[in-house]
């Protein structure tokens, strides 16, 4: 395995990192700013009024993409062990 190869697998590995924490990472961040300007609308300064309405967002958001993130990441493992294989 030569450098060109490791700098491949280093980069499918970080794409994957981002095609697996993107959509979660997204509902996290759309939540937070939907409460945030909530709490500006209104006024309302509760440190953490924040969290529940999050944690709860991200649970469900990883019940949906889990299936997406299964996926992606087998289709990464077979890739790795067919690399694996031909050596």
């Amino acid at each position: 395995m030569n450098g060109s190869e490791v700098l491949d697998i280093a980069r499918q590995a970080v794409w994957l990192i981002l095609a697996m924490s993107g959509p979660i990472m997204v509902v996290g961040l759309v939540v937070g700013v939907g409460i945030a300007l909530l709490q500006a609308l209104t006024q309302v300064q509760e440190m953490t009024l924040v969290f529940v309405p999050k944690i709860v967002a991200i649970f469900i958001a990883l019940l949906v993409f889990m299936s997406m993130m299964g996926a992606l990441l087998g289709e990464f493992m077979t890739q790795m062990a067919s690399r694996v294989s031909a050596l």
